[in-house]
């Protein structure tokens, strides 16, 4: 059977849990005007969805290193969109709270045991979990263009007709595990490897400036485009776009010069490629402005899946606390400092708010000096090798 075809049903059903992390920012602007919350109460929803999510992911990834849970992947797939589709129902604030709450448990607890059986699936083949990655990229980006249509027109009450990526995620999830090899669900013993934690700590400190520069720029970055080009919302909205085009670009060259030029050099390249890019961003005149956000894309997302299998590889006893850490904790702790650049942005400028970004990626560039090149392990791959427990435990 042709291996891609589970990674791509894969990739869609990421696609459609990421949806829900974007969903959330998207629904805000309606809460506000709706149902007259303050920016207060708006950020209380926000936090729900984003800083629960991220700090639960790797307690979700040690779980899937004790125990086999395909099972978990249509369930928190299910869950994620539950959530959201009830978020409009009841007008009762906690109830609200509540629903955003538990859609964004589903979007934790799909990430680690997602990422661990497409690594399977792939055989640890970057350019396999480069595609995995650019699905939840895509969900994410898509979101506002399937939540604001929708609120618009039927209001919040109509958040039970966002249940449908659920729905069509979790039979795409369901048929890429039986569809998937035999052995897809391969899970190493502590033999197999040694757990390099200073290495994977190093790497989680690089993961956590790449979120950083992202937030920064996603927090400012229309305000900024309208401003340089003297344009209206139309401005800042093609800015964006940019943003979320190139780094789906990005994050699939990331696998293709992972496997050309190995992972630790593409991802040194991006990172001391994003300084200049991110220095245009927040200095370039007029239009150019656009180019620069393309490259600082592009910069920014070619290590996004890279990071992902490096981890991996630096626990190779500890796959999923390594994706739970990758994908969610170091990655959305960056949106802690949204606050602190929109201040700056209130005291000075938005222009003079980007400025430290600049630093950040030459940050991530010198923490990525000392990293090695893990050897990836090899799964068994003939009849007379130890055999592999199925992914329908």
């Amino acid at each position: 059977m042709n291996r891609r075809a589970p990674v791509v049903l894969l990739s869609a059903g990421h696609a459609c849990v990421d949806v829900y992390q974007g969903a959330v920012p998207a629904i805000v602007p309606f809460l506000v005007t709706g149902r007259h919350y303050s920016y207060v109460a708006a950020s209380g929803i926000v936090l729900a969805a984003t800083l629960l999510s991220s700090v639960v992911q790797p307690a979700f990834g040690m779980l899937t290193d004790r125990w086999a849970m395909p099972w978990l992947i249509p369930a928190a797939t299910g869950a994620s969109g539950l959530g959201v589709a009830l978020s409009g129902v009841s007008d009762a604030y906690a109830l609200t709270w509540a629903a955003i709450a538990v859609s964004g448990l589903g979007v934790a607890a799909y990430h680690p045991e997602s990422a661990r059986i497409a690594r399977a699936v792939t055989g640890g083949d970057h350019a396999g979990m480069s595609w995995f990655s650019l699905g939840g990229n895509l969900g994410f980006a898509a979101s506002p263009l399937l939540v604001t249509p929708v609120l618009a027109a039927g209001g919040l009450h109509a958040t039970p007709w966002l249940a449908a990526p659920a729905v069509l995620g979790t039979v795409l999830s369901l048929t890429a595990m039986r569809r998937g090899p035999s052995g897809a669900a391969n899970r190493k013993s502590p033999a197999d490897g040694r757990d390099d934690w200073p290495m994977f700590v190093r790497l989680s400190l690089v993961v956590l400036c790449r979120s950083i520069v992202f937030f920064g720029l996603s927090t400012l970055l229309a305000v900024v485009a309208r401003q340089r080009t003297g344009g209206g919302a139309d401005a800042g909205a093609i800015a964006l776009f940019v943003l979320f085009a190139g780094g789906a670009a990005g994050t699939v060259l990331g696998g293709r010069l992972a496997a050309r030029w190995g992972r630790v050099r593409s991802l040194r390249a991006a990172y001391l490629l994003a300084v200049p890019s991110v220095a245009g961003v927040a200095l370039a005149p007029s239009y150019t402005i656009y180019a620069f956000v393309a490259l600082t894309a592009i910069a920014l997302y070619t290590p996004f899946s890279i990071q992902v299998t490096l981890g991996q590889d630096y626990l190779p006893r500890r796959v999923g606390t390594a994706s739970g850490v990758t994908l969610g904790l170091a990655v959305s702790a960056g949106g802690i400092v949204s606050p602190a650049v929109g201040a700056l942005a209130d005291a000075a400028s938005p222009r003079v708010a980007l400025l430290p970004l600049i630093a950040v990626p030459a940050a991530a560039w010198l923490l990525a000096r000392p990293l090695n090149e893990p050897t990836p392990l090899e799964a068994p791959t003939t009849p007379h090798q130890a055999p592999r427990p199925s992914l329908h435990r």
